[in-house]
């Protein structure tokens, strides 16, 4: 068995096996025709089920022929141009690249002691992520497994740090206030097209769901800042503290990206902590004609950024950044047996101390070989291409009419809704437009998503892909018509 570790005596087995690896992988990439095969759970389970885990094959290559079977065959490819599903970005060759490297040499990004030089590398793009957002001098970051474990590590530094400011307002006042007693004083403020990981967060945090205050959206589906101003406000005059304001630079449903300056200002004005989720909007950071729209930014005390949307790198490859190093030390704990005290008094740069993970992948490293090989301007212009596809997308979508789109996009996503011409029950309307998205999927020809707008049903593309063309989107929209017909027409033949 121990011919099967990783070691100088076993290179040639490595090589030889991950290259037959590689080459099944590659062999699939040239010729997956449709971005899935329509394979349902009911077909693919028993087969996966009935694999005893106990009696192992003979090689390698026996293991890769039956992951044809239960993997790679059926697996949802998100490089065909006509995945148009969730924000799932096909990768660019030096990322994974980075990955082959990382998973052999297995770094773990917790202590200096394991990731000499992977350390350094990770800080470098955090700096060099701040620097792009406009952070300051005092900004630093960690690196996350994606975008809902930075939304919570910003949240809980956002808690810890209203905690400090109220509890030390109180002591100078003359009063004791206990971390019990204001933790259920403390409000989040998040437009109702946020990401669901601001309430999970929340929860996790001990606020509880009903501490996130849901601000309405505008007609572009951006926060509505009069409102917000309100909220704020009235949370005052109740004798509660606004611990943070989420704003969205990209959103999931709509690409939207909330007013940050006015969001800045108001922030300031109640002495709340400003978090930018821009998951989805990071790759506006390095777009060559679009930077612009993520202005504001630069005011946030922290931000999410996901390079594994919009920078096109492989899962996972997440950031959180802050603008005050400071305040990563509401999570810091010093482990006798992993970064005891000493150590950052010695400045050994360990990035536990700022992380609430321990062991951490050195997914860094696909984002520094993207960057060495591509440049910043490289990957922004692929970004600019998905942006472009999306508004010429809108003007198809807009222009036909077997559909209507919510609002014209800022990023790359489109909701729209199948419209039948003819007078419908809205209920069955919107059993259409689900039908539609489920034939689509099981015939395994396009992938889209879904989502509700008002409580009615709508559909969505979610652009990614610069393969992607505007002949792809009308074909799937004629695909989905045509599903949406047919459900439609035999149901109303039952019903008549």
């Amino acid at each position: 068995m121990r011919s099967h570790l990783l070691n100088e005596t076993t290179a040639d087995l490595y090589r030889r096996s991950v290259t037959e690896g590689v080459d099944r992988v590659a062999a699939k990439l040239a010729t997956t025709e449709r971005p899935h095969t329509g394979i349902s759970v009911d077909e693919l389970a028993p087969v996966i089920n009935g694999i005893d885990l106990d009696k192992p094959l003979a090689d390698a290559a026996a293991v890769l022929d039956e992951l044809e079977d239960v993997y790679l065959r059926d697996a949802v490819y998100f490089h065909h141009p006509r995945y148009l599903g969730h924000l799932n970005c096909p990768v660019v060759i030096p990322a994974v690249l980075g990955e082959a490297v990382l998973s052999a040499v297995n770094s773990s990004l917790d202590t200096w002691d394991q990731s000499i030089g992977g350390t350094l590398i990770e800080r470098r793009l955090v700096d060099w992520t701040a620097q792009r957002i406009g952070l300051g001098p005092a900004a630093d970051g960690i690196f996350t497994s994606g975008g809902s474990q930075s939304n919570f590590h910003a949240l809980l530094l956002a808690r810890d740090e209203a905690c400090r400011i109220v509890m030390k307002r109180a002591r100078d006042e003359g009063a004791e206030l206990t971390k019990a007693e204001l933790l259920p004083k403390l409000r989040i403020f998040t437009s109702e097209a946020s990401h669901f990981s601001v309430q999970k967060s929340a929860a996790m945090l001990g606020l509880g769901y009903e501490a996130v205050i849901s601000v309405p959206v505008d007609r572009n589906r951006r926060m509505d800042t009069a409102v917000l101003a309100l909220e704020l406000e009235e949370c005052a005059a109740e004798g509660l503290f606004p611990m943070a304001v989420v704003a969205t630079a990209g959103t999931t449903d709509f690409g939207s990206i909330d007013p940050l300056p006015e969001i800045a200002r108001l922030t300031a004005e109640h002495s709340a902590w400003m978090h930018v989720d821009a998951a989805y909007g990071c790759g506006l950071l390095v777009s060559p004609t679009r930077r612009h729209l993520l202005d504001g930014i630069e005011h946030a005390d922290s931000v999410t950024v996901d390079y594994h949307k919009s920078f096109f790198q492989p899962v996972s490859s997440s950031a959180m950044l802050v603008r005050d190093r400071d305040t990563l030390k509401h999570a810091t704990y010093h482990a006798d047996y992993l970064n005891p005290r000493r150590m950052a008094e010695e400045r050994i740069p360990n990035q536990v101390d700022k992380s609430i993970q321990t062991t951490r992948r050195f997914d860094a490293l696909k984002l520094w070989m993207t960057l060495r090989v591509m440049g910043a301007d490289g990957v922004g212009s692929l970004f600019d291409e998905v942006v472009d596809l999306a508004a010429a997308g809108w003007d198809l979508i807009d222009a036909d009419p077997r559909f209507e789109v919510v609002v014209r996009p800022q990023i790359s996503t489109l909701v729209f809704r199948f419209l039948p011409g003819r007078e419908v029950p809205a209920d069955l309307l919107d059993e259409a437009q689900l039908h539609a998205r489920k034939a689509l999927f099981a015939s395994g020809e396009a992938v889209v998503a879904g989502t509700k707008v008002d409580g009615k049903q709508y559909l969505k593309f979610t652009l990614l892909n610069p393969q992607t063309t505007t002949a792809d989107i009308a074909a799937v929209l004629d695909l989905l018509a045509a599903h949406a017909e047919q459900f439609l027409g035999e149901s109303l033949a039952v019903h008549h």
